[in-house]
């Protein structure tokens, strides 16, 4: 696509002697939502490691905005602007509500952080009220909420998102992936990573199939919810995404 934001070109990864992704390229639209979806051990989060540098492909690229951030330390590549949802949000559990939303920490600008902080405790009032209380005593929504609160804190032109609506309960999945629309019309793109391929593929624009380390299937994603294969394997059959 021609207004890619985001792209992995020829991703060649390794766990030691085990190889992960076998030439692995996708790509993500500028103001899109695109969802990687897959089996247990197909390669999905091992593909969010690698755009946020935590892991080096030992061949291939990441290319961001037009310039390649392979290799980069994590907190570059924050900077250059994208932001981590990561799978079981990582909430810094003994740390306030308002203490775990400074992920703003790479950002000086104070006044302008001051306006993001008001902004995204707008879009989750929910977190208003509980700005004093210790993140590890807030439900599993609500740590999702401040995990995404987090990352848009960073001021991210991409936020990568791994499993966001894993173990939440069916209202607040709902209220999840509202948000993550919101977040696509403010104007940040989204590539996530979803166990519930059905959710995902209602609310995204594009997606890919990632089998065993390779792309199996891509496309928009209307058509992909319709696709007997994707159907059998993940909208109905035992397999999860």
């Amino acid at each position: 696509m021609s207004n890619a934001l985001l792209k992995l070109e020829h991703i060649n990864t390794y766990y030691g002697q085990v190889q992960v992704h076998f030439d692995l390229s996708l790509e993500v639209g500028q103001g899109q939502i695109v969802c990687l979806l897959g089996g247990n051990a197909s390669g999905k989060s091992t593909t969010m490691k690698i755009i946020l540098g935590l892991l080096k492909p030992r061949s291939g690229s990441v290319i961001f905005d037009g310039q390649a951030i392979t290799g980069l330390a994590t907190p570059r590549i924050v900077r250059r602007g994208i932001g981590s949802v990561p799978e079981a949000r990582r909430m810094f559990s003994a740390m306030t509500v308002r203490e775990n939303l400074m992920g703003a920490y790479t950002r000086s600008d104070r006044a302008a952080i001051d306006g993001d902080y008001d902004r995204v405790l707008e879009l989750f009032p929910r977190l208003r009220e509980r700005l004093a209380q210790r993140a590890g005593t807030l439900s599993g929504g609500e740590q999702q909420m401040v995990a995404m609160a987090r990352a848009l804190m960073g001021r991210p032109r991409l936020i990568c998102m791994d499993e966001p609506t894993m173990g939440l309960s069916p209202l607040f999945v709902d209220r999840v992936l509202e948000l993550i629309q919101t977040i696509r019309s403010q104007g940040v793109t989204v590539f996530m990573v979803e166990q519930n391929a059905n959710l995902a593929l209602q609310i995204a624009d594009y997606g890919y199939v990632l089998q065993t380390g390779r792309i199996a299937l891509a496309g928009p994603a209307r058509e992909l919810l319709h696709n007997p294969q994707i159907r059998d394997a993940y909208l109905g059959g035992e397999i999860a995404a």
